[in-house]
């Protein structure tokens, strides 16, 4: 198994999580997936969450922030889906998508073990 098959199948086996896709934010295209659900399009949610990537990077761009996004998160009724941008010099302009059941995730412990995934994934 490659790096990036390691680093998916480890986020989906992080508590409360039902997907997890790498997805290149400059074109938008979905670079690798695992999901434990059959009605959640991973594909175009990770596309519909480029354009929040894009969106925040401008905004920063904008505001003369001289800083990095570590990570982004979206709370809804019953997930939590979590942003991770890819820090490595070879893993720029990708980020991580993880998708958590909110009644079963604790989402402190999901954002330590991307962080620690991300830090591991060689690309």
């Amino acid at each position: 198994m490659n790096s990036v098959d390691v680093a998916l199948k480890e986020s989906l086996e992080i508590e409360g999580a039902t997907g997890v896709a790498l997805v290149d934010f400059t074109s938008g295209m979905t670079l690798g997936k695992l999901s434990n659900i059959h009605n959640f399009d991973l594909e175009i949610a990770a596309a519909g969450n480029t354009e929040v990537v894009r969106s925040k990077i401008r905004t920063m761009e904008s505001l003369g922030l001289q800083d990095t996004v570590e990570d982004i998160l979206i709370t809804l009724g019953r997930q939590y889906h979590l942003i991770r941008l890819l820090s490595s010099h070879t893993g720029r302009g990708l980020f991580l998508y993880l998708v958590l059941d909110k009644s079963r995730a604790n989402l402190a412990m999901a954002r330590h073990r991307l962080r620690t995934i991300e830090s591991r994934l060689d690309m």
